[in-house]
């Protein structure tokens, strides 16, 4: 049974089969019957998780089972004291509600690696970096938190989930590594 950690970089699809003029997981990954467990948008970077197992896909990515993940986002502007609280509580985003997370202000990370193409940059507003931490993960949901309070996302990494993280183990975008799936159940 193989669990891989998979640093997806930016514009590639979360799907094996192919999409014209689209980099898909195929493009990286050549094990045969591997699966994500769980998404992440094309727009977004960072951690996948991926298996052959289809109980422990299920596992990972069921509403009952999620595993913490956090993920670094870019904003533009410089969150307050007070959006940080909107970001944490729970917010309504029309569709459903979110749960409450925990959002903090970090610095640049200096380990990540720049973004290809890069981000826009204006000279009269500035960006920061959060560190969001949730227990779901909905369609685009910490784009939609960020936009609800102000902030718009312009770069979103995912940097771990559950016991696996960029920094246990770095990767860099297109790499992957085994690890033992016990790992995972051992968390």
């Amino acid at each position: 049974m193989a669990l891989i950690l998979f640093n997806k970089p930016f514009q590639v699809l979360c799907q094996f089969s192919p999409q014209p003029g689209r980099e898909s997981l195929a493009d990286y990954l050549k094990q045969p019957n591997i699966y994500p467990a769980g998404r992440l948008d094309a727009d977004s970077e960072g951690l996948m998780l991926l298996t052959d197992d289809g109980r422990l896909q299920h596992q990972i990515a069921h509403p009952d089972h999620k595993e913490a993940k956090t993920y670094l986002v870019q904003v533009d502007g410089l969150p307050d004291a007070a959006a940080l609280d909107k970001l944490q509580a729970p917010i309504d985003l029309g569709d459903f509600v979110t749960k409450p997370c925990r959002a903090v202000r970090i610095a640049a990370p200096e380990w990540l690696w720049p973004r290809n193409p890069p981000i826009r940059t204006r000279q009269d507003k500035p960006t920061s970096w959060l560190a969001i931490t949730l227990q779901e993960g909905k369609n685009r949901q910490v784009r939609r938190m960020t936009a609800a309070v102000g902030l718009p996302t312009l770069r979103l990494v995912r940097s771990s989930i559950g016991p696996f993280s960029l920094s246990t183990h770095p990767l860099m975008p297109g790499e992957y590594v085994e690890v033992p799936a016990d790992a995972l159940r051992s968390s």
